[in-house]
């Protein structure tokens, strides 16, 4: 009975995969605060601080860094994501559909949905790092890639299987928990840090600036990383949520919005996570290193229970936590667009499960900072796809939505574009040694440019026609 009824409070979850959400279900500001703040002060604000110190930032080189490039992220998500996600109100995959047909839009949420699982299960692993310190599970180090111990795993299985369900009861749940979660996550962020300055050597507000470039943000590498400058900040911050905002993926979840300007919400998750987290979590990181004589262990749980206890060990479940919710509900909407006929939460935690099994290798967690712009940069061309789709093709005296206008399941133009837009930035990254952070920005133009050239082919004798 009792499995009856949680099947059927699944089956009356309606989450608009292929109509326009109706008015009496747009949200205002509070639940796109309360989700971006929860989201973007998660697990990988434990990974990536530290990381950046690892690469030797600088501490003035770090400031600026995230100031411009935090700030031209909420840009992207007010200017150029929640315009077209208020007026059309569709999911990103429906949208996508009616752009480019359903078989390339079938490849797309494939190689998307892969991409949410893994990131979804990096979240899960460092979740999983808190929940093992009372078993005395062996953490895993920087150069781990395969799971360490049957323990290790077990962890990871609880962690994965309890967002799966929170996901699976759809947007109004997984904004409530991070409602609930977002705001003493960051007051667990900031007492942490400020608690372990004393012993960074900071007795004084006056002495944490000759700190920080001293025994933090030093400017020297650890031995085998590469080193970091502005630029590499800037653009991290910009882009390491590219698919989000200029990829369009969060079309899906401001169609809820019942303005464009609410796009500008998207501010809390980048100076309270990607601001003030990263900062906290470096502090933090930087005191590890020098207790542990430089240790490669790089597990956020213990660092976290370093310095807050078990207030910082909570912390870490609940940030890993109210990372994943969001991104597997993401992922079970981008492979529902495979098969729409499919129940959403049976897609959602099938998605939970890929995950799950992803999360027990640590290789997730240590090349997290490469994955993430990677992962930015594959998924960007289709958003510079749809912004020329939405506003452009139409002055140009084109049709919108290629494929649910001419009956077509294959658009080739946004294929074509998608396909050498990545292999101009493979050729910038192999022959001109490019870095996979700034390749996002040429990449852009030269999909937006390739996709209305090829359009412009293919739809002027199917316009005459219809003429």
């Amino acid at each position: 009975m009792a499995q009856q009824k949680f099947v059927q409070q699944l089956d009356a979850v309606i989450e608009y995969e292929r109509t326009p959400v109706p008015p009496e279900k747009w949200k205002g500001w509070g639940s796109f605060i309360g989700m971006y703040a929860g989201e973007h002060t998660a697990g990988t604000e434990f990974v990536i601080g530290p990381l950046f110190v690892a690469h030797g930032i600088g501490a003035r080189d770090l400031i600026l860094g995230l100031l411009v490039g935090n700030l031209l992220a909420v840009l992207s998500w007010a200017f150029l994501c929640a315009p077209i996600a208020t007026r059309a109100r569709l999911t990103l995959y429906y949208f996508l559909e009616k752009i480019c047909g359903s078989r390339l839009t079938a490849i797309y949420n494939l190689v998307n949905g892969i991409m949410f699982c893994f990131l979804a299960g990096a979240m899960i692993a460092v979740s999983a790092t808190a929940v093992g310190i009372p078993f005395n599970l062996a953490m895993p180090s920087l150069n781990d890639w395969l799971p360490n111990s049957p323990g290790w795993i077990i962890a990871v299985l609880c962690v994965g299987a309890i967002t799966a369900i929170v996901a699976a009861f759809g947007y109004d749940y997984v904004s409530r928990v991070a409602n609930i979660a977002a705001p003493w996550m960051i007051l667990v962020f900031i007492a942490g840090a400020v608690a372990v300055l004393p012993d960074l050597g900071v007795k004084s507000v006056s002495d944490f600036w000759s700190v920080a470039k001293a025994r933090i943000w030093t400017g020297r590498p650890i031995a085998g990383q590469s080193q970091f400058s502005f630029w590499h900040i800037m653009f991290f911050a910009w882009f390491c949520n590219m698919a989000m905002h200029i990829g369009m993926a969060d079309l899906s979840i401001l169609r809820y919005a019942k303005k464009w300007y609410h796009g500008f919400s998207s501010a809390a998750g980048m100076y309270v996570g990607h601001f003030v987290a990263w900062i906290a979590a470096g502090i933090l990181y930087a005191l590890f290193l020098m207790e542990s004589n430089y240790s490669t262990e790089f597990a956020p749980g213990p660092i976290a229970y370093r310095a807050a206890g078990i207030a910082g060990v909570i912390c870490v479940i609940i940030a890993g936590w109210t990372t994943a919710n969001p991104t597997i509900y993401r992922a079970g909407l981008a492979l529902q667009g495979i098969r729409p006929k499919w129940k959403r939460w049976k897609v959602t935690l099938l998605v939970g499960g890929i995950t799950t099994l992803a999360a027990c290798f640590p290789a997730l967690v240590m090349k997290l900072l490469n994955f993430v712009a990677l992962y930015g940069l594959l998924l960007m061309p289709m958003g510079a796809v749809i912004m020329m789709d939405f506003y452009i093709l139409p002055r140009l005296g084109m049709r919108s939505n290629f494929a649910e206008t001419f009956d077509k399941p294959f658009n080739y133009a946004a294929a074509v574009s998608w396909g050498l837009c990545l292999a101009f930035c493979l050729y910038l990254n192999l022959q001109h040694h490019i870095e996979v952070f700034f390749l996002g920005l040429p990449g852009w133009f030269v999909a937006a440019l390739l996709y209305v050239f090829f359009s412009k082919i293919m739809q002027y004798p199917r316009i005459l026609k219809l003429i």
